[in-house]
């Protein structure tokens, strides 16, 4: 399996993270989901598929299936990043709907079903009803990042989602800020830079 930088988790909604699993974090673009096995670490760390499950689907997968799942992936990402182009800054109008209808065809494949288990964290003697997806191929694991993605456009208000104002920088994020006065994806790089960039200029006009 091949090992990259971690990935980005900035977004503060792991719909707009998802867009963001292609960036240039220092000079060279990555893309986290370049390939089947760079697909998979990506769902790993975003945590939206059970490890177990993503190691049987390895293991079950046709030699060049997981790439061609990978280049699905990045299909949708960026269709869904377009959209979110057209409509961040304004909150998102009925007339969108329309526009969704190849992310409703995704969601429309899902298998989800729900069953009785032992409580994760209360007493082993307390019940839950656990919400299960069946993992049948790996084109299934498209299906959580669809549900992500329809979870995004149902609850985030479209006005808060903004593009960093950082130099070359294409990362996206909902600013949940109070005031609404988030500018960068991180303070520590962006914001940090553009800190220096303006003491830079600040001497320069004193000279």
């Amino acid at each position: 399996m091949e090992h990259g930088p971690p990935a980005i988790f900035i977004a503060d909604s792991l719909g707009l993270d998802f867009l963001n699993s292609i960036a240039t974090p220092v000079d060279v673009p990555v893309d986290w989901l370049d390939s089947g096995d760079e697909f998979l670490g990506w769902l790993a760390q975003a945590r939206l598929v059970p490890t177990d499950t993503l190691d049987e689907l390895r293991a079950r997968a046709m030699p060049g299936e997981l790439d061609k799942v990978a280049g699905q992936a990045r299909a949708l990402r960026e269709w869904f990043r377009r959209f979110v182009r057209k409509h961040m800054g304004q909150p998102l109008s009925p007339k969108a709907l329309r526009e969704l209808g190849p992310l409703n065809e995704l969601l429309q494949r899902d298998e989800r079903f729900s069953q009785i288990s032992r409580h994760r964290e209360r007493d082993g003697n307390r019940f839950e009803l656990q919400v299960m997806r069946r993992w049948r191929s790996p084109q299934s694991l498209l299906l959580p990042i669809a549900e992500v993605l329809a979870k995004f456009v149902c609850e985030e208000d479209f006005a808060s989602v903004k593009a960093c104002e950082g130099h070359n920088c294409t990362l996206v994020f909902a600013d949940h800020t109070r005031s609404q006065v988030r500018r960068w994806c991180s303070m520590a790089i962006c914001g940090n830079r553009a800190k220096q960039a303006a003491h830079r200029n600040r001497l320069k006009n004193k000279q």
